[in-house]
């Protein structure tokens, strides 16, 4: 395998582990706050299809990632009724919020443009394009450092670079914020919370709104950045591979950008050699494009070590009187 090689391999894990990045700090901040989502995949669905299908209609990615973000959110929302002010049971809430946005994606998409549930394909001005950053033709001939900065770095869409940015943004909120300090207490002890004063309700809902808007720009990018357009079932699992990281990542930000990578990494290189030969053995394609999952199935039975939710977590609060 050549450095070239290696360059490619690298780059498509990129950009396929951006929507699981995304996807992991919206669960992050969710849980953080004490309300566990697995409707991320659902979210995800929901804001691809609203994406696609305005970036269609207008013409415009940006009215697309606005319309994703609204899609997202609004489920997001309901879930924050289900399980913070009726108290319903959370996990519940999200898988209803799954099968919710499964039917309805293929609904409105068969309702709205007849074609089985997919969306028409997007033509380039209806995509996120590829950001060239500054010097990146300059440099590229340059040994070992012109291509990592030309072909890794550079060339990628906007909302690439908007989750990588997230990733210190959400550490610095949670680690240096009033805002963060609050939201974690309250994934702990919420009573202690509500006894200082603070809106337990109020900071739940924002974390789960926070939650919605990230899983709109995953989606959005999963449709207008990623592939050009909209079908059905998309998300093929992602949301619950950002699951599976954010629990490998022990809901830690930086944690969950190494986590996510490994998975973005195992999808490229099984795109990259469907049949993977290794001298001795070839490994069929079938099992290398299940490598993701595999390892989801891994992390979720704790083989790598016990990670320690929030103590508050699943459970909704009763203000005592």
């Amino acid at each position: 395998m050549d450095f070239d090689t290696i360059i490619q391999i690298l780059d498509s894990a990129v950009r396929l582990m951006t929507p699981l990045l995304l996807a992991c700090l919206a669960g992050l901040y969710s849980e953080r706050s004490g309300v566990f989502d697995i409707g991320l995949e659902g979210k995800m669905l929901m804001a691809a299809f609203t994406a696609a299908a305005v970036a269609y209609a207008t013409g415009n990615p940006w009215l697309g990632l606005l319309a994703g973000i609204a899609g997202s959110t609004a489920l997001s929302l309901i879930h924050g009724l289900a399980s913070i002010t009726f108290m319903g049971n959370q996990l519940i809430s999200g898988v209803a919020i799954n099968f919710l946005a499964s039917g309805m994606t293929v609904l409105l998409g068969q309702k709205i443009f007849g074609l089985g549930g997919r969306t028409p394909s997007l033509t380039e001005g209806g995509r996120f394009g590829e950001i060239t950053l500054p010097f990146a033709d300059t440099i590229r001939e340059v040994p070992f450092i012109g291509p990592i900065y030309a072909e890794l770095l550079s060339g990628h869409t906007a909302l690439v670079y908007v989750a990588f940015a997230c990733v210190p943004l959400t550490w610095w909120i949670l680690s240096r914020t009033r805002f963060g300090l609050r939201l974690r207490a309250v994934g702990e002890n919420p009573a202690s919370v509500d006894t200082a004063g603070v809106s337990v309700t109020r900071l739940r809902f924002a974390a789960v709104a926070i939650c919605g808007v990230l899983c709109g720009l995953a989606g959005a990018y999963l449709a207008t950045g990623l592939s050009a357009g909209f079908v059905k079932e998309m998300t093929a699992g992602r949301g619950f591979i950002a699951l599976a990281a954010l629990i490998f990542a022990k809901w830690r930000p930086w944690s969950a950008l190494f986590a996510t990578f490994l998975f973005g990494l195992l999808e490229a290189i099984a795109n990259r050699y469907p049949n993977l030969d290794l001298g001795v053995v070839t490994i069929p394609s079938m099992f290398m494009n299940a490598l993701p999952y595999i390892l989801t199935v891994i992390i979720l039975a704790g083989f790598v070590g016990r990670a320690i939710p929030p103590r508050a977590g699943g459970e909704p609060y009763v203000k005592e009187r």
